[in-house]
């Protein structure tokens, strides 16, 4: 039998705590994250050149700010999550051709990197979240059939474990 394996975020007595990352050593840590966002044929016939323009300005543009800004900001929203001075941060905004019902999937990647003693893949996570959640916001006018799904860690290279999804 394998053996059970504990959550850090919780003590002996199972109440919630920060991990203890003193001991660690610092290094370069990376993280990329997905999310996959479906717009519905109202909002996808408004794609023209990797864009949609509305009367609150270009989405995508938009989308990829929100992203970066809330990976800079995922210790306020998490609450047991570190602080992290990120080096850098990305988010591009895939667009899939048109399925038979004329929607489109939108991939949102978000790529953080920083010089740590923990991890960056909750950064990289909430950055795609949010960029996500833009899109919603920003499109919501056109069609509130707006899909969010997938949400997940890709790959984290630093530290002691390495992880590449299948």
């Amino acid at each position: 039998m394998a053996p059970k394996r504990s959550l850090s975020h919780v003590d002996a007595d199972n109440r919630p705590r920060m991990v203890d990352v003193e001991g660690k050593a610092v290094t370069r840590r990376r993280a990329h994250a997905v999310a996959v966002v479906v717009l519905p044929r109202e909002l996808a016939r408004l794609l023209e050149g990797g864009e949609i323009r509305t009367p609150k300005g270009p989405v995508f543009q938009a989308a990829t700010l929100a992203g970066i800004m809330g990976a800079k900001r995922a210790s306020e929203l998490i609450p047991l999550c570190h602080p992290l001075p990120l080096d850098d941060c990305s988010v591009e905004l895939l667009a899939r051709p048109p399925a038979g019902d004329g929607s489109v999937e939108v991939e949102v990647h978000c790529r953080a990197s920083a010089e740590a003693r923990t991890g960056v893949e909750m950064e990289a996570m909430t950055g795609a979240s949010i960029a996500a959640l833009t899109l919603y916001d920003m499109g919501k006018a056109a069609s509130h059939a707006i899909v969010i799904r997938d949400i997940r860690l890709l790959e984290k290279t630093g530290g002691k474990r390495a992880y590449r999804a299948p």
